[in-house]
């Protein structure tokens, strides 16, 4: 076991359901969705006409000068971040600055911003695009930008692992902590991928769900009628600290973090390995670096999309892990109502899991109707108690290109 021990002590989060880590809970526990029809002209042309827009404009929350200078993405990476620091207590503790690290990613990036700009170069020609469109676009933008607004002159990461990036940014946060880089980590991700040129590529590749029935009713993990994921958008930060640290400056500890692991399945670009090999063993990496026994471990919140063969993947993962012990582990999805924030997946639902763990309660999967016989996991679909004690959660990430990245938290 490694000897720092890492605690989160700040979160934050802009979600389809909420617009702050307060709001987006308590929707989740109420099992409500934040999937809508969209009312941009351009939906029309589109085979999909939904996803799960942010609850609360950024605009609303930012400045409006510095919001037009960010990426949207960026956008809900500084809601979140404002949030998380705010809730940890940091600002005027005397945390030295080059103690402070950011590890922020973002799937895609500034891809609304590239796209803008790539129109404007096309319709009105080179001097309409704009100066700032590069730092706007760039994948690190998110990151750079929190770093800015905190002054934070440690490491500044931006893990790229498609929809695995921001379990991924935790991860690294772990490490850098434990490898003595920072005394505390701002980590986690934002996506803002809502647009046409995306939603077209994931609808010609058969990911996205094509269901026109009620949208708050499409996005169903591991039930019978899944036929692909459902977009969202968003972002979530965790403040996390070394133990020592946050106990010196009497921070509220909402949870500590146990470990994490990170693999490949070197199998398909975008399909998952079939038997979950790779998400096996980033389970078991997570779970061996934080010495969990798997008796302990009574939570899950699962990757679980909605896609046909991702969902059963996942549930293999968990029985070659948890064998036995799997049939007390309660297992959730809460994109069956946030949709699939891609690089901001992992960090959302890591807010989530550290919120199951503080209040002892799994938030409910909904839209399952008629489970999958393939799958064999207790899944509630009303928000479930957890049991006393001192117990762990896991929380799943995976992502084109065969990523798959699982962190461990136990309560305190």
């Amino acid at each position: 076991m490694a000897s720092t021990r890492v605690v989160v002590t700040g979160l934050g989060a802009t979600s389809p359901v909420g617009g702050d880590v307060a709001s987006t809970w308590a929707a989740l526990l109420a099992g409500q969705s934040g999937i809508r029809h969209l009312d941009e002209e351009w939906v029309e042309q589109l085979p999909v006409k939904i996803a799960g827009r942010v609850a609360v404009e950024p605009s609303e929350v930012l400045e409006r000068v510095k919001a037009r200078r960010l990426d949207r993405a960026s956008q809900f990476a500084m809601v979140a971040a404002d949030e998380a620091w705010a809730d940890s207590g940091l600002e005027g503790s005397g945390l030295d600055p080059e103690r402070l690290a950011v590890s922020l990613a973002s799937g895609i990036g500034g891809v609304t911003t590239l796209l803008a700009n790539y129109d404007a170069l096309l319709e009105k020609g080179p001097r309409r695009v704009s100066p700032l469109a590069v730092p706007m676009l760039m994948p690190n933008a998110p990151a750079a930008n929190v770093s800015l607004k905190y002054g934070a002159r440690g490491a500044v990461h931006a893990p790229t692992s498609a929809c695995a990036s921001g379990n991924e940014a935790i991860a690294m946060a772990i490490d850098l902590i434990r490898l003595g880089r920072a005394d505390a980590v701002i980590a986690g991700g934002a996506e803002a991928a809502i647009h046409p040129l995306p939603m077209a590529a994931f609808a010609n590749m058969m990911a996205l769900s094509k269901n026109e029935g009620d949208p708050t009713t499409v996005s169903r993990p591991w039930d019978t009628a899944r036929d692909g994921f459902v977009l969202g958008e968003g972002g979530a930060v965790l403040v996390l600290e070394s133990e020592e640290h946050a106990l010196a400056r009497g921070a509220h500890i909402y949870a500590t973090v146990l470990g994490a692991g990170i693999s490949n399945d070197a199998h398909d670009i975008a399909q998952p390995d079939p038997e979950g090999r790779g998400g096996t063993r980033a389970i078991q990496m997570a779970m061996r670096e934080g010495d969990v026994d798997p008796a302990r471990v009574v939570h899950v919140n699962a990757h679980a999309t909605s896609t046909p063969k991702g969902d059963i993947a996942e549930g293999l993962m968990l029985h070659a892990v948890l064998g036995e012990h799997v049939e007390q582990c309660v297992v959730t999805s809460t994109k069956s109502m946030t949709g699939h924030l891609l690089g901001g997946a992992g960090a959302l639902e890591a807010v989530a899991t550290v919120l199951a763990l503080r209040d002892r309660t799994s938030p409910p999967t909904i839209n399952l109707d008629d489970k999958d016989p393939e799958v064999d996991l207790d899944i509630p679909t009303s928000a479930r108690e957890l049991p006393a004690g001192d117990i762990v959660a896991l929380n799943n990430s995976f992502g084109f290109g065969g990523a798959n990245v699982a962190v461990a938290f136990a309560s305190v």
